[in-house]
C-alpha cells in the first residue's frame, strides 16, 4: 500500500508552495518585474509619452562622452570614501561609550538614535542650511574660537562636508548594530584581561575589535551601499552645487528621468550605478577575504 505523503507544515504536497505564494507574487510584481523593465528601458529611447524605440547599447555608449556622468561618478565615489570610514569610527566609538551600564543609559541611547529617525526631512534640511550660512551658527562658533569663517556654499569641498556632516549626524543605525554586537561579547574576556594587567585601550584593540570584525564588515557594506545611492541630502541642501561639486549619480538619474524626460538614458544610468555599487562591494569582499587569509 502506497504511503500517504505528509510534511511538517501540512498534509498536502503543495502546502509549502501555497504558503510562500504571497512572497513569490510580491517578488515578481515589485522586484523582478521592475528590475527587468528597467534593463529593457535602458536599451531604448523613451520620453514617457511615445512608444519606446529600441536603440540597443546607444545609451551606454552615450555615457562615454557624457562629462556629467563622469563627474557624478567621481563625486559619488569621493563622497563614499570620505563618509563611510568616519561614520563607522564615530558610530563604533559612540556604541562603546553607550555600552557602559550606568543609571539612565537607555535614555542616552534613545537620544543618540533620534537623529536617524528624523533623517533628512524638510525641517532638518532647513535647519542644516541655516547652520552653514555665512552668518550661521557654525561660522559664529569658528569666530569665537579665533578662526576665520568659511564659505560653505561657495566651495565644492566645503559643500561636500555639509552633506557628510549631515549623514554623520544620522549615525544611529550603525551605532545600534555595533551596540548589539558589543553586548554579546562575554564580560569574562574583559575580566580575564584585567587580571593579566590589560587596560581598557588594549582590551579594545585586542578583544573588542577582533570580535567585532564581522559586524564591522557588515556595517561597512551597508554604509557603502547607502552612500553610493545618495540623493536626498545634496538635492535638498546644495542642489548639486557649486559647479556640480555635490552632484551625485542619484541626482543625475533624477534629472535625466524627470527634468529632461530621458527615461531610457536614466534607466541605463541606474544600471551603471548598480554595476558600480556591485563592483565596489565585490572589491570590499575580496579585500576582506585576502585580509582574513593573511591573518
Amino acid at each position: 500500500m502506497k504511503k500517504k505523503y505528509s510534511n511538517p507544515v501540512g498534509v498536502g504536497k503543495h502546502t509549502g508552495l501555497l504558503l510562500i505564494t504571497p512572497f513569490l507574487a510580491g517578488f515578481v510584481l515589485f522586484t523582478l518585474y521592475p528590475f527587468t523593465s528597467s534593463f529593457i528601458l535602458g536599451l531604448t529611447e523613451y520620453d514617457g509619452i511615445r512608444q519606446p524605440e529600441f536603440t540597443g547599447l546607444e545609451n551606454f555608449k552615450r555615457m562615454l562622452g557624457d562629462s556629467n556622468f563622469f563627474n557624478a561618478a567621481a563625486v559619488t565615489l569621493k563622497y563614499t570614501a570620505a563618509l563611510v570610514p568616519i561614520k563607522l569610527i564615530f558610530s563604533l566609538f559612540t556604541a562603546v561609550m553607550l555600552n557602559i551600564e550606568i543609571k539612565g543609559i537607555g535614555i542616552y541611547r534613545t537620544i543618540f538614535y533620534i537623529p536617524s529617525i528624523l533623517g533628512s526631512n524638510l525641517a532638518v534640511v532647513i535647519m542644516w542650511q541655516f547652520l552653514f550660512t555665512s552668518d550661521g551658527l557654525v561660522n559664529q562658533l569658528l569666530e569665537i574660537c579665533g578662526l576665520l569663517p568659511v564659505s560653505w556654499y561657495g566651495d565644492s569641498v566645503h559643500s561636500m562636508w555639509i552633506i557628510i556632516l549631515l549623514r554623520l549626524w544620522e549615525f544611529g543605525s550603525a551605532m545600534i548594530i555595533f551596540l548589539n554586537a558589543l553586548r554579546d561579547i562575554p564580560s569574562e574576556y574583559y575580566d580575564a584581561a584585567k587580571v593579566d594587567g590589560c587596560g581598557n585601550i588594549r582590551s579594545f584593540f585586542y578583544i573588542t575589535l577582533p570580535l567585532l570584525k564581522n559586524v564591522i564588515f557588515l556595517n561597512l557594506i551597508l554604509q557603502i551601499i547607502a552612500a553610493m545611492q545618495e540623493f536626498n541630502a545634496p538635492y535638498m541642501i546644495t542642489g548639486g552645487g557649486p559647479l556640480k561639486g555635490t552632484y551625485t549619480l542619484g541626482m543625475l538619474i533624477y534629472d535625466e528621468m524627470f527634468k529632461y524626460r530621458e527615461m531610457g538614458y536614466a534607466n541605463a544610468l541606474s544600471w551603471v550605478m548598480f554595476t558600480l555599487i556591485s563592483a565596489v562591494v565585490s572589491a570590499t569582499f575580496g579585500f576582506m577575504k585576502r585580509h582574513r587569509e593573511n591573518v
